[in-house]
Order: structure tokens, then sequence, then C-alpha cells
């Protein structure tokens, strides 16, 4: 069938598998152009099927050549749907992989169910013996727990409402936005869902069924970004998961039993999470703008390159104070930040094209679906099913 992009609400609909190969062969072509530094070797990575996640998978393969075994949550094509980018992006993976020799295995499921991380268990026990490094990179609206509660996540402010600038992607036109404040109940499952408690229970899990080495270090993801978006990011429900997330990772160190926790706080980048956030898409868009001018813009394939090879290696773990690995330092410079905050102060609709890159961002999010890739002729039919050696 001719694969086309269906929008709806924040997210696409549909998804291109050759754009989405054609995107994730550019990234394995990065890595492998890269210095690379000594690497961990059996890697899991829990959320792998995009953004971050994915960037994390390629790079611990093409950078150090290690097997990895990723878990998803994805849809195969099915009838005259498509399956979900994140089929799409590991089918591609696997296929480059084993292509060039590497282990790749995929486990497809709930990442917070006891089922899938008994399964994840089993495959390490019988393939890899132990891991020695987790990524942890689940970007998911909703949880169920063992007792069968349904906890969602919502992005709201905490204590007050906040007002300021953001963008309808739709049209194209800047307005105020007022975001009321989350409840105390809303707040608390949010942590539930984004927070560091199933985490934890991955790296319990892993040590449990000694699945995981003495020595090994995990990684989780989080956002901190400058004030405009902390009333809505940092400071908001959202915010308050992180500030758990950030815990766990103190509390896993603490451990004493020689597992490492990080949080690596990274770049502002569109994904499908960061795109439903108000205030956040034009706050990226002008930042797109800024560290593209000043030659500082990463994507996420740069970014986690750059995270494995030079602050998160097998022997060096570069972090601020409060020990968090600082991946946002080019964004939060100085240079980037204060033109950033003098074109967030002009910016108006009559003035998007001079002060913001809405190309940029639009071009990232319809890549996140395998659209608008080098070399693929989208008027072509296309088969949408591909298969993935998911366990």
């Amino acid at each position: 069938m001719i694969v086309k992009p269906k929008i709806r609400g924040f997210i696409c609909t549909t998804a291109h598998p050759d754009g989405c190969r054609a995107i994730v062969k550019s990234q394995i072509d990065y890595v492998k152009s890269q210095n690379h530094a000594e690497g961990f070797k059996k890697v899991l990575v829990i959320g792998s099927s995009m953004g971050y996640g994915l960037a994390s998978r390629i790079t611990a393969a093409y950078s150090f050549g290690a097997a990895t075994l990723g878990v998803i949550f994805d849809k195969p094509a099915g009838g005259s749907r498509t399956a979900s980018a994140g089929w799409y992006n590991t089918a591609a993976f696997e296929e480059f992989a084993h292509a060039d020799g590497l282990y790749a295995k995929t486990v497809n499921g709930d990442a917070y169910s006891k089922e899938i991380k008994d399964k994840v268990i089993e495959i390490i026990k019988n393939d890899l013996g132990k891991v020695d490094m987790v990524v942890y990179s689940l970007a998911a609206p909703r949880r169920t727990t063992a007792d069968g509660t349904i906890y969602s996540s919502v992005l709201k402010t905490v204590g007050e409402s906040y007002t300021n600038k953001t963008i309808d992607l739709k049209n194209n036109t800047v307005s105020d936005i007022t975001v009321e404040p989350a409840t105390e109940e809303e707040i608390t499952a949010t942590i539930k869902v984004m927070g560091g408690e199933d985490w934890q229970d991955w790296i319990t899990a892993l040590k449990a069924a000694d699945a995981i080495e003495e020595n090994a270090v995990t990684v989780a993801y989080s956002y901190i970004g400058p004030a405009i978006t902390h009333p809505m990011y940092a400071d908001g429900s959202i915010g308050k998961a992180k500030d758990h997330l950030f815990e766990t990772a103190k509390a896993i160190t603490n451990a004493d039993d020689g597992i490492k926790a990080y949080i690596s706080v990274n770049k502002a980048l569109v994904t499908q999470s960061s795109a439903a956030i108000p205030i956040v898409p034009l706050y990226i868009s002008i930042l797109y703008k800024v560290m593209k001018e000043q030659g500082l813009h990463e994507g996420c394939i740069e970014q986690m390159c750059r995270l494995f090879n030079t602050k998160l290696t097998k022997t060096t773990a570069v972090t601020d104070e409060p020990c968090r690995i600082r991946m946002d330092d080019r964004e939060m410079q100085d240079n980037v930040q204060n033109t950033v905050n003098k074109l967030w102060s002009e910016i108006a609709t009559d003035n998007l094209d001079t002060h913001a890159d809405l190309n940029g961002y639009h071009a990232d999010f319809y890549k996140l679906f395998g659209f608008g890739a080098d070399g693929i002729d989208y008027e072509q039919d296309v088969d949408i099913d591909r298969p993935i050696e998911t366990v």
C-alpha cells in the first residue's frame, strides 16, 4: 500500500516501514563514524523502540559491539493498518544488527508487568548470563500495577495555574494558554507512572535472579530545561515524577551492592511525549533555531553517542554535584538561553518564520514515524508487514 501520514492530536497514526528503516540506518551510520570508548557488552534497554531508548540501543551495539536485549510495547501491521513506528524501528535495527553479526533480541509487551520481567530474565539467563548495563527509557501514559490498579499520568502544573505562550502546530499560530494545577491524586498517579518505582522493580528482579553484574551501571533519562518550561515540566506533575526518579537512582546506588545508577538530563527534542506538553513545542522550535545557528544542535543519536562515549563509559561517569549527567550542557549554555529568551519575549504568529525553526520541528516530528527520510519514494507501494524476532 501507499503509506501517508495521518495525524490525530499529538501523534501520527501511520508509520512508513522503509522510512523508519532508512532513519535507523542513518543513525547506525552516524555511530559507526564516531570515536568509541570502552563500553558495555551486554545491554538491556527497557523502552527501546523510539527516541532516546532506540538511540541508546544503536549506540551500545555499534559503539561497543554489545549484545542488546530490547523491551518494547508496539503493534505489528494488521490488514490495512500499518505497524507502529516503534515496531518498524525495531525490525530495522534487528535486520542490520543480525547482518553485522550482533546479538539482538526483543521482548514485546508491558514492561511494567511481572510477566515481561520474568520473560526478559529468562532470556538473559539463557543467552547472556548477566547484563552489565540497564537503560530505563519508558515514556508511557499509564501503568497497571500488580494489584490491577491503573494509574494515568498528567501534564499539569503543581500548586497554581500557569499562563504563557504556546503554539498550535496544526495552523502555526501563537497564543496564550493557561494550564491548571494537578490534584494530589493526579500527582501521585503521575509519579506511579513516570517515577522510579518500576525502574527499581526491574533492578530488584534482575538482582534476585542473578541476571545483572555486580558492577553494572543503570541509567534513566530526565529533563530540567529553562525557567520558561519549569512550571510545565521541572516544577510540574511530571517534574515530581522525575524527582522520584532521581531519588530512585540514589537508592539503587546506595544499596551497596556495586550497581551504580545515574540520571542523564538530556536536551529538549521533538518526541511523542514533548509534542503533547503545552508551551514546550514552542520553546523547542526556538531552541532548534538558536542551537542550529550556533552549531550546537544534537538529535537523539548524537546525544546518546556522546553520552556513552564521553560521559558514561565502562570506566567514566561525568556528573554534576547532585550526581546527574548533564547532556543538556549545550542547551543550557548562557549564549543559547539568552538568545532563546530574547526570541521568546518577541515571538508571535507573524514572526514565527524568523524567530523559530518550525520546519525543523515538523520535520523531526514526521521522522518519528518514518516520513521525510532521504532516498524514500513515498508515492510507491510498500509492504507494511515487517517481522521482528519477538519472544
